[in-house]
């Protein structure tokens, strides 16, 4: 997203599901992004990366230490780390914080979570990583690790749970972007709008295979089942 802002400042740019586009400097603000770019923020606080750490708990009550896989060259990624110690401490987990640029960087990471004998994984939402999802789905697996991730198509790939917004609501949201955009309006006035739907999708069959019991409560919570 950052490449195609500064690729252009003329050229209208309808964003989906980026997070926190104005500290990142994407737009001016939410309600007057003041340049060529708006469309739909995929960010909804930095307390969803808390949430997701509460559900790991919540799955796996006696864990004591999770491995949070970012991406470097994510800003919204450094924001959550930031955020996540305090959660940290009330639930009473260490974070193991580990990088991955590329895809080259995984199996090293798994190492180093091995090594240190996490008790789950928590994986930051990032472009990059979504789309190796089968792949660190597969990794989680093998390292017998409890995953939590921010998409639901990570799930659907064979992780344990996600909490985020629906994506497949903010593609639809930003078609409206685009319609208005041809008709005429600017996108420096074009507020940009918010998730506001958030969804909790959980595969039991990944579950069981990790030998875990979902709590009834969880399932009771869930939007979706995969089983």
């Amino acid at each position: 997203m950052t490449a195609a802002k500064n690729a252009t400042e003329t050229i209208p740019i309808v964003m989906i599901g980026v997070r926190d586009p104005a500290v990142t400097g994407l737009i001016a603000s939410l309600a007057r992004p003041g340049g060529n770019v708006t469309g739909v923020s995929g960010y909804a606080g930095l307390e969803i990366v808390a949430k997701q750490l509460e559900l790991l708990k919540e799955t796996v009550p006696k864990l004591r230490r999770v491995a949070i896989l970012s991406n470097p060259t994510n800003a919204y990624h450094q924001l959550a780390i930031r955020e996540m110690n305090a959660p940290a401490r009330s639930l009473g987990v260490q974070l193991q914080l580990l990088e991955a640029r590329g895809p080259n960087e995984f199996d090293g990471a798994f190492a180093a979570m091995t090594k240190e004998r996490v008790g789950a994984l928590l994986v930051l939402s990032d472009a990059m990583l979504n789309s190796h999802r089968t792949r660190l789905a597969d990794l989680a697996a093998r390292s017998r690790l409890p995953a939590a991730y921010g998409v639901r198509e990570s799930v659907e790939a064979g992780g344990l749970m996600s909490y985020g917004p629906s994506f497949l609501e903010l593609f639809r949201r930003s078609a409206a972007y685009v319609d208005k955009i041809l008709k005429g309006a600017k996108p420096a006035d074009l507020p940009v709008e918010q998730p506001t739907k958030f969804e909790l999708v959980i595969n039991l069959k990944a579950a069981k295979a990790l030998g875990l019991e979902v709590p009834p409560f969880l399932i009771a919570q869930a939007d979706e089942l995969i089983e």
